[in-house]
């Protein structure tokens, strides 16, 4: 059966960022497809919520309450998921972000604070997963992106930036790590998650959004999930260096800040 190829049984996930939102669905997604799946967030109760949400598919899950800023605990997180389940088949660096600034109030450290939360702690995870990885023949990573990254608006220096290099980030790697590991990302555009709570309790924020996205809504985090789990599994195989573009068909930020001109 087509479906079948989507099903990832006993494969083992690391999903960063999965407390709420993009990583919890995208835990959950793959959870429902067959794997086990170690999560990380700093938030225990989170952690705690998703992980009975995974057990409920009959899958295991393991919890890592942990800052995924600090590289050596995302590093651990690769040998966490080798004591727990032996392997590690999947990845997904989900935990990313940056505060939107104008240009002037973007110091250097601020941007380079921007690269190591989204770029840095993807690559520390994957230096530290990908020989266990081969041990057990390979697997796939998948990069949690942004159309902010191919897209150019005020205020999006350091966040957008940072999602550039890391979608070059997955080109790259994909080409030192073929053909036993694949490579590939998802560029998200405006999800309904928490962090866009400010949007969703304004109508007129929302409405605005929409207008400036061709298909006029904010995305559903199933959607990028979907993605996630297209990428992760055998019906993905024959794609690697890729980034699949879930984003509303955006060609310009549908945030605008109203930043003046200097």
């Amino acid at each position: 059966m087509l479906l079948d190829s989507f099903r990832v049984d006993g494969k083992v996930a690391i999903v960063t960022g999965a407390g709420r939102g993009i990583g919890a669905g995208s835990a959950l997604a793959l959870a429902e497809q067959g794997a086990d799946i170690v999560i990380a967030a700093r938030t225990q109760s989170q952690l705690d919520e998703v992980a009975s949400q995974i057990e409920a598919f009959g899958r295991k899950a393991v919890t890592v309450s942990c800052d995924l800023s600090d590289l050596d605990q995302v590093a651990n997180l690769a040998q966490v998921a080798r004591d727990s389940f032996g392997r590690i088949d999947i990845l997904v660096n989900n935990v990313g972000g940056s505060m939107p600034l104008p240009l002037l109030d973007t110091t250097p450290k601020f941007l380079e604070d921007a690269f190591h939360f989204n770029v840095a702690t993807a690559h520390a995870l994957v230096y530290a997963a990908v020989p266990i990885m081969l041990e057990t023949g390979g697997g796939s990573i998948v990069n949690i992106s942004s159309v902010i990254g191919k897209v150019a608006g005020r205020g999006f220096l350091a966040y957008g930036t940072a999602k550039a290099a890391l979608s070059h980030y997955t080109r790259l790697a994909s080409k030192d790590l073929a053909p036993r590991i694949r490579v590939n990302a998802v560029g998200t555009g405006s999800t309904a998650t928490s962090a866009l709570d400010i949007v969703t309790s304004s109508p007129e924020l929302k409405e605005a959004m929409e207008k400036l996205t061709t298909i006029p809504r904010l995305g559903r985090v199933e959607e990028i999930a979907t993605a996630v789990v297209y990428l992760a599994s055998e019906a993905g195989s024959y794609m690697t260096g890729k980034i699949i573009e879930v984003d509303g068909g955006i060609d310009v930020p549908n945030l605008d800040f109203n930043l003046p001109d200097l």
